[in-house]
């Protein structure tokens, strides 16, 4: 596998049954203010998504189909939107960190186009089926922070055996300064609980784990999330395309003093045929490397196709990682072509500031993808060229 590194960026920022939507739900877990002095308010929150999602549905006359797949662990609905036929199956999800929120509106922008009675949509809706995860981590969405409320001690009431085990390592009990105050309000980065065997059961030896080894489904919104994953298996025998919404810093495209607008990735994990990959080998016949460089071109070809523009300020993100914790590295291990996107800016850091041009980055690059793995296009870009994609810089050049 040629694998390209960026020395400066640092690693990922990265059902149950289905069940009919209930919407209304009045939200407790809404604050009157946020942690930070950046404004937020042009996002959507959960009543918003709610209320769209419901809307979308009904204007859209059974085109699309909203179901509640989890609930997240302070028991808000964790939501699917379910648009077209086709046999090929594209799972896409976001705010899977809470203070990620550009994928969430961009999403609502897709489902509004793809459930249009155009016949560009309706020819996508007969060749692909596309399943979007709007908010996956509600309860860290309203509070605006990056992880869940879960604590160990709630982990170890689901899972007595893990009693006397060391905390895993993506669980945060202290405060961080400039931040959320996750010492008053702990919690887990879900998207470090995710584990390539997706029927993984919690035992006391893999605790607490480190960020190059696999996550654990303790949390109710990775356990979501794997379960709607394994409903579409079940249903397609593969999830042929994941993609996944997110957010990083303020970063450069390499060599330029160009600040990056996105950030794409199509690597997670070693290739499990390789040496570096052996810990994988047995996901060895499913890992599709190629394909995942394919789905990545799609997005950064239809974002370059808009000329001189902050639309072109695309890079790699950070390679030769190893993060089977994560939603993509597992995902990928179990066959899906898998990509990554990096918005810049977190709230914390940018608030709305900016938020029209990154939700249409986001909506144009997914746009790509589907209209690319739909048309079948995706099939004739040379992986390679993926290799060509200016890297990630933590600084500008000078």
């Amino acid at each position: 596998m040629k694998r390209r590194w960026a020395s400066t960026v640092g690693v990922l920022g990265l059902c149950t049954a289905l069940a009919m939507p209930v919407y209304a739900v009045e939200n407790n877990t809404k604050t009157a203010e946020h942690h930070h002095d950046n404004a937020i308010s042009g996002f959507i929150d959960y009543q918003e998504l709610q209320k769209s999602l419901k809307q979308i549905e009904a204007n859209s006359k059974g085109v699309v189909q909203v179901d509640v797949a989890g609930q997240s662990h302070e028991g808000l609905d964790i939501y699917t939107a379910r648009v077209g036929t086709g046999d090929k199956v594209l799972l896409v999800q976001s705010e899977i960190h809470g203070n990620e929120k550009t994928g969430t509106v961009a999403i609502l922008n897709l489902l509004k186009t793809l459930s249009n009675n155009s016949k560009a949509s309706q020819q996508i809706r007969e060749e692909v089926t596309v399943v979007f995860m709007p908010m996956m981590n509600p309860d860290a969405s309203e509070a605006d922070k990056r992880r869940n409320s879960l604590t160990w001690s709630e982990v170890v009431e689901s899972y007595p055996q893990l009693s006397g085990a060391t905390p895993s390592w993506n669980y945060l009990d202290r405060g961080i300064s400039q931040s959320y105050d996750y010492g008053a309000n702990p919690g887990f980065d879900v998207n470090r609980d995710f584990n390539p065997d997706l029927d993984y059961v919690p035992e006391a030896q893999d605790f607490p784990g480190a960020s190059d080894e696999p996550g654990w489904f303790i949390t109710p919104e990775a356990q979501t999330s794997r379960d709607v994953y394994k409903s579409l298996q079940d249903e397609f025998g593969t999830v042929d395309v994941f993609v996944d919404l997110h957010h990083q810093g303020l970063y450069y495209v390499d060599g330029t003093n160009d600040p990056v607008t996105l950030s794409l990735s199509a690597q997670f994990v070693p290739d499990p045929s390789t040496p570096e990959g052996a810990d994988y080998a047995e996901y060895a016949d499913n890992y599709n490397y190629d394909f995942s460089r394919q789905l990545n071109l799609l997005a950064y070809n239809e974002l370059q196709s808009y000329g001189e523009s902050k639309f072109t300020n695309i890079s790699l993100y950070s390679q030769g990682l190893d993060l089977p914790g994560t939603a993509l590295g597992s995902y990928a291990l179990n066959g899906s072509g898998t990509v990554l996107f990096e918005v810049r800016g977190q709230t914390q850091s940018l608030g709305q500031k900016e938020k029209g041009q990154l939700v249409k980055s986001v909506e144009r690059g997914l746009s790509g993808i589907i209209e690319g793995v739909s048309d079948g296009s995706v099939e004739e870009l040379n992986p390679e060229a993926y290799e060509d994609i200016p890297l990630t810089a933590y600084r500008p050049a000078f």
